[in-house]
């Protein structure tokens, strides 16, 4: 859907070790708590929420303020292992893979209710039909073991071998696949997805759910364990305000659309790609399903994530072996603070 350093670590190391006081939190708030949450990538549309929420004044009538950090080089999941930030976005896959590794990370919110990733190729290739025609191809990616795991498996599971050349290439892999230099990528739809379709290019798309591989909440939000047993007054009000930022964004799009491009008019200037990412949000019933479920995460998408990955070995311990034994993965994650 990448972006300047973090250059205050001392700074925000002293927000992050603010402890709760003994009083009730509605006593609290009459001295706000900050709060800081790190993003995963410059200012779009899965952080939309976190702006509304700032910038109508959610998280101040919920009595805490809120430092929403600038993306860096480091992780925001690193960040919140390491108590520097006290809440980050964070990709579900990271979570899992960061968490057995022993970070110490908990998922508070689904941003999305439904995988936002597809495997995409040019629309007017007639040789690639399904999966199983990847075999042998060339992939233009981005160098996680998931990766691979993901597409061999989708290509098996259509017939196929799940053999396929790598090349690893970031975010060029979008230029590449448009100059005909690699045969397929990753992409995020409701992003670059959105973008390609603005821009008139004609896409081939496959969803990984349709071959195999499990439906995720792509994006959470997710704190560290520390912060949600010794704050947890705080932790909720946060969420909750954050919740009702999301809500809010479904709800009012052009709106929520300008208050975000005013609070990051140096990163956002296309307002046409933020609009119509939210509608692709809203539409899709990623930001909430149809039956009204925004921010929840669903434990049989956790289970079946997890399940996915111990069985594919990519799950590692802190000495970067295999895991031999399945994790509790229910440890992972939490809903207590999210509204009633």
């Amino acid at each position: 859907m990448k972006t300047p350093l973090l250059t205050r670590r001392s700074t925000l190391l002293s927000l992050a070790s603010l402890t709760a006081s003994t009083l009730p939190f509605a006593a609290q708030a009459q001295v706000p708590k900050t709060v800081t949450i790190a993003l995963d990538w410059t200012p779009n549309t899965n952080h939309i929420g976190l702006f509304v929420a700032r910038e109508k004044g959610f998280y101040r009538e919920a009595g805490i303020n809120v430092e929403i950090l600038p993306y860096s080089d480091t992780s925001a999941a690193t960040l919140v292992a390491n108590h520097v930030a006290d809440f980050g976005i964070i990709g579900s896959i990271g979570l899992f893979t960061q968490r057995t590794a022993g970070a110490d990370l908990v998922a508070t919110y689904a941003v999305v209710q439904t995988e936002t990733g597809r495997l995409v190729f040019k629309g007017d290739r007639t040789d690639i039909k399904r999966p199983k025609h990847l075999d042998g191809r060339t992939y233009g990616g981005f160098g996680s073991a998931w990766e691979n795991a993901l597409i061999g498996s989708m290509i098996r599971h259509d017939g196929g071998k799940g053999e396929f050349e790598t090349i690893t290439l970031g975010t060029s892999a979008y230029q590449a696949l448009e100059n005909g230099a690699v045969d397929f990528t990753l992409e995020v739809y409701t992003w670059e997805g959105v973008k390609a379709e603005l821009e008139g290019i004609n896409q081939g798309a496959f969803r990984y759910a349709d071959y195999g591989v499990p439906d995720e909440h792509t994006t959470l939000i997710g704190s560290s364990g520390t912060l949600l047993r010794e704050q947890p007054a705080a932790a909720r009000a946060f969420t909750q305000a954050t919740a009702r930022g999301y809500a809010y964004a479904a709800d009012h799009p052009d709106e929520a659309v300008d208050l975000m491009i005013a609070a990051n008019s140096d990163s956002l200037t296309d307002r046409a790609l933020v609009r119509a990412s939210l509608q692709a949000l809203i539409d899709g019933h990623y930001l909430r399903t149809a039956d009204g479920i925004i921010g929840r995460i669903d434990p049989a998408k956790m289970a079946a994530m997890g399940n996915y990955l111990f069985d594919a070995k990519i799950l590692k311990d802190a000495d970067g072996k295999p895991l031999a034994i399945k994790p509790d993965f229910t440890s992972y994650y939490s809903n207590a603070f999210l509204p009633a």
